[in-house]
């Protein structure tokens, strides 16, 4: 099956005005999150017309370099302080100048609305998997590679994958069962400016799920997707390999295999939990099982079954799978250091 890609014209608007909109309808129930820093807030809620709970994300999109004239020369400006040659304003701008980009989950599960909430985190140590295993027994801990819990939260990437959704916004594909992949821009980017670029390759496979199923076996599909990668990118962004950065969580948000395409100059998210490509590819060529023996340091929410595991010495027990492993707990970090 033969490489598709398509190109784009440029990183200008693509969409087109929705007469389906479902915050008409929203009614706020409560704010799960907010960042200035980020300029975003997450809310929760209920569409009124379909009585479906809802995830209503807002988030202030970039000022963008090709419309600072019509901004400096359309807005009005209200004074709020002058002092010597300091002075600050509040600018209005034109409206189609200062968008809010909207993201809507509807209907929104308790899952949903709990992967939103603000969250006290903490950061810990998860021993290598060959170091266990001990059979599945009474414990509650959500457990995330089960076949119901997966089918839940990926259902979307298989759309993606089975051209059921997002079809227009695939930038390129390599068809191969065992070494494609799907290329598409991230919904954290905007497509505006290069310097927040942000793409996803979710690879054909099903049976990768994470960083710690991969073996030397699966540095085909990794330096595919590394070479393939940054090749499209820089024949439809014009970005070369040397400013970008590709890289995959551990714990991922989601578990089927994907990696980052991000520019050097965006300040990408979940660094905490990210592994360079380039590193993974050095470490099976080493040695084929480096990320089932070695130790994985990550950031684990209150929710997730930390607070609730039981206690082992220094350590507590936590579901994978149908295992439970032993995860040694650094209380390092909060939440609001992540």
């Amino acid at each position: 099956m033969a490489e598709t890609e398509n190109k784009k014209d440029d990183c200008g608007d693509t969409g087109e005005l929705s007469s389906d909109s479902p915050v008409s309808y929203f009614e706020f129930t409560r704010i799960l999150r907010d960042c200035a820093r980020e300029k975003n807030i997450f809310i929760h809620g209920k569409v009124r017309e379909k009585d479906q709970d809802a995830v209503v994300i807002l988030e202030k999109t970039p000022v963008r370099q090709d419309t600072l004239s019509e901004i400096l020369m359309s807005s009005q400006l209200k004074l709020e302080m002058k002092n010597d040659v300091y002075s600050t304003y509040q600018l209005q701008a034109p409206a189609h100048l200062n968008e809010i980009k909207t993201t809507v989950v509807c209907p929104a599960t308790e899952k949903h609305v709990k992967k939103d909430l603000h969250q006290e985190v903490f950061l810990v140590e998860e021993s290598g998997l060959s170091i266990v295993p001990v059979p599945c027994v009474s414990f509650s801990y959500e457990v995330h590679n089960c076949t119901a819990h997966l089918s839940f939260w990926i259902q979307w990437v298989h759309n993606i994958l089975e051209k059921k959704a997002e079809v227009d916004r695939i930038v390129f594909e390599n068809p191969d069962p065992d070494t494609g992949f799907v290329l598409l821009p991230d919904f954290k980017w905007d497509q505006k400016q290069l310097q927040d670029l942000y793409l996803i390759a979710i690879v054909h496979r099903r049976d990768v799920k994470s960083l710690r199923d991969l073996t030397s076996e699966h540095l085909p599909l990794l330096t595919n997707i590394h070479s393939k990668g940054e090749d499209a990118i820089q024949r439809q962004y014009g970005v070369p390999p040397r400013k970008l950065c590709m890289y995959l969580h551990y714990q991922p948000s989601y578990y089927h295999l994907q990696f980052h395409f991000t520019s050097l100059e965006y300040d990408a998210p979940g660094v905490e939990s990210a592994h360079l490509l380039s590193d993974v590819i050095q470490n099976l060529q080493a040695d084929s099982s480096y990320y089932h023996n070695r130790s994985l340091v990550f950031p684990l929410r209150a929710d997730d079954g930390f607070q609730g595991s039981k206690r082992l010495g220094n350590s507590r027990d936590l579901i994978f799978g149908n295992f439970f492993y032993f995860i040694n707990v650094k209380y390092l970090y909060t939440a609001n250091q992540f």
